[in-house]
């Protein structure tokens, strides 16, 4: 589906999230990457074969000191 050069990640790549943008509808919350995946603005994913990805934001890290 992609047909930028280098060709973008596959939705089964790791980095599938560094496809570029074709449909950007932040009043609903959703982007349409070129390799098919729905990302959504709380890091959920659907795949074009129906998987769900949960969302996954990072950790907040804290520096945690020994008392």
């Amino acid at each position: 589906m992609c047909q930028h050069q280098p060709t973008c990640p596959t939705a089964d790549s790791p980095d599938r999230e560094a496809a570029h943008t074709v449909a950007h509808h932040p009043e609903q919350g959703w982007s349409l990457l070129c390799n098919g995946v729905l990302l959504f603005e709380d890091t959920g994913e659907l795949l074009p074969d129906g998987q769900i990805i949960a969302p996954h934001r990072p950790l907040s890290h804290r520096l945690v000191t020994a008392a």
